[in-house]
């Protein structure tokens, strides 16, 4: 894979990944771009002592434009885009309207492909492989930057999810605090292995077993429904090694993860027989604190609760972040073993 580094307009960082042999990455974007907004900024709620971040910039980011005005597409003669290439394989580069920016962190786009027309789930086995390379690459990096305390690589997809962007895309955050939801799984890890002396997600792994909450097995990987889903679609793809973050994933694990998730998705997909609406966010352990505790995995979701209706967090849920799911986890995860892939392996 090689990796090629330009500026854009105003002066963002782009980053081309391509196949060994692909064209050199040499165009120059020719936007008259106004300067970089403001910064963001981080308020702490004296309440709960969770972080809060105030990005009133973006309001004004693109919002879902037709496909010939798409920013992510390959740039062409009279219509450049946010990549000033006419091609490219995978490519990430510095969000023109980012949450996080200058001393309060970094968020990144990342496009899986220059198609518009296909979604993650149809890609190539191979280009799976180098997006999962690129996802290592990129939380190494921005791991390495001052002030970066956690690195978030995320995709959403489905109008219901709130995509304003159709092009097959995620993001990547770079965050200059701990998240929430991490200090509190790196809490309940770490009196788990006080009161056990075993880690908290290898006990997972082996009490799902090959049992009812189990989806599809590989060498490396188990993909499971979780015993206490919160959502009505819920699936974590889980490495049998711990491993802190996505660049301690040997090669032997990186290719394995690929082909089971192409799996995972294409029954996803083929559980209503239509593109399911997901999150598919990766959980790493922070950059500098309980990394031997961590154990790296993938978790996708959804808010789809049957074909036609969504699930909407309400008062419990937003309120008092108690969690009521309408679906039990066996019967969801007895329809994807079920489900005839939509596409894939």
């Amino acid at each position: 894979m090689r990796h090629t580094v330009r500026l854009l307009a105003d002066g963002r960082e782009i980053h081309y990944y391509d196949a060994d042999g692909a064209p050199e990455r040499t165009a120059v974007d020719t936007r008259d771009l106004p300067p970089r907004g403001a910064a963001s900024e981080i308020r702490r709620d004296p309440l709960t002592g969770e972080c809060v971040a105030l990005a009133a910039h973006r309001q004004s980011r693109t919002y879902k434009p037709p496909a010939g005005l798409c920013p992510l597409c390959p740039s062409a003669p009279g219509r450049p885009t946010e990549v000033p290439e006419a091609d490219y394989d995978v490519v990430v580069f510095e969000n023109r309207f980012p949450s996080f920016s200058g001393d309060m962190g970094r968020c990144e786009v990342m496009c899986f492909t220059a198609d518009h027309t296909t979604s993650f789930g149809e890609l190539s086995l191979e280009r799976v492989g180098m997006v999962v390379d690129v996802w290592a690459d990129r939380t190494a990096a921005l791991s390495a930057m001052p002030g970066v305390a956690q690195v978030y690589p995320f995709e959403n997809r489905g109008d219901e999810i709130g995509v304003t962007l159709a092009h097959p895309h995620g993001q990547i955050y770079a965050y200059p605090f701990v998240t929430p939801r991490t200090e509190r799984m790196l809490a309940t890890a770490s009196a788990y292995l006080a009161e056990h002396g075993r880690p908290l997600m290898g006990d997972v792994l082996a009490a799902e077993g090959a049992g009812p909450r189990v989806i599809a097995e590989s060498a490396h990987w188990t993909a499971f429904v979780p015993e206490a889903a919160r959502w009505p679609v819920e699936v974590h793809l889980v490495p049998h090694r711990q491993v802190p973050d996505l660049p301690a994933l040997t090669a032997a694990e990186r290719a394995d993860f690929a082909e089971l998730y192409l799996r995972v998705l294409g029954r996803l997909d083929g559980l209503y027989d239509r593109e399911l609406p997901y999150i598919a966010a990766w959980h790493q352990a922070p950059v500098a604190e309980g990394r031997e505790l961590a154990w790296l995995h993938l978790q996708v979701f959804s808010i789809l609760r049957t074909a036609d209706k969504l699930k909407y967090l309400a008062g419990s849920e937003s309120g008092m972040a108690v969690w009521i799911n309408d679906v039990k986890p066996e019967d969801l995860a007895a329809r994807l073993r079920a489900a005839p892939p939509r596409y894939g392996f």
